[in-house]
């Protein structure tokens, strides 16, 4: 099933003259990835404790989408500048996690919105990723197959931040976002589960 994460390649071929000025000037990967973290705990403070301010979730896909650029640049330094590192791995792992809580959590406290469904997702989120990184355990690759993985978290999240942002009213169309969002973070878990123990599977064939 096609995702967001599909045009993760044209994206880098955009930001590749950045992040060799990056690589340049000494820019280190495992920075990059930290700034990531420290930018989306900063917008999720904000947006926890201004609840009220539209603009403060208007934040939300505007941070998304340069943390997308970010986790990006990360790893094309890891990958095309030999910063790639064990520290570097386990960063890159936790880092979206936490960035992903630190940014979505927040929106439970949102008045109308169902924050008890705000959370599920979210910790789905987390499982999500824990599927990928538990593939690797068992001798697949990691695994990123969708329909809810990251890319497709932020575009959704983001979608929810901007509507709210602008002024529309928490209702029936947030609540069924948020219910689709649960429904493809339970598909995308079994799928990366099947897909990672098939590959096994194949290998174990060979």
């Amino acid at each position: 099933m096609a995702t967001i994460y599909d045009l993760k390649p044209r994206f880098q071929n955009l930001l590749r003259p950045l992040v060799q000025k990056l690589a340049r000037k000494g820019v280190t990967a495992n920075q990059v990835t930290i700034a990531a973290a420290i930018l989306s705990a900063l917008t999720g403070g904000i947006v926890l404790f201004l609840p009220i301010r539209h603009w403060s979730l208007l934040l939300v896909p505007i941070v998304l989408f340069v943390r997308m650029a970010l986790n990006a640049i990360d790893g094309m330094l890891a990958r095309e500048h030999a910063m790639q590192s064990h520290l570097g791995a386990i960063l890159n792992e936790l880092g979206d996690v936490l960035s992903d809580a630190a940014l979505y959590l927040p929106l439970a406290v949102i008045d109308g919105l169902p924050g008890w469904l705000v959370i599920i997702v979210v910790v789905l989120a987390i499982c999500i990723e824990m599927n990928g990184v538990v593939a690797v355990q068992i001798g697949a690759s990691r695994r990123y197959d969708g329909p809810f993985g990251k890319s497709d978290r932020a575009f959704l999240f983001g979608l929810l931040s901007l509507l709210l942002g602008v002024g529309l009213s928490p209702g029936w169309w947030s609540n069924a976002l948020l219910a689709i969002m649960l429904v493809l973070a339970i598909l995308t878990m079994r799928n990366r589960s099947i897909r990672a123990l098939r590959e096994v599977a194949d290998d174990a064939a060979k």
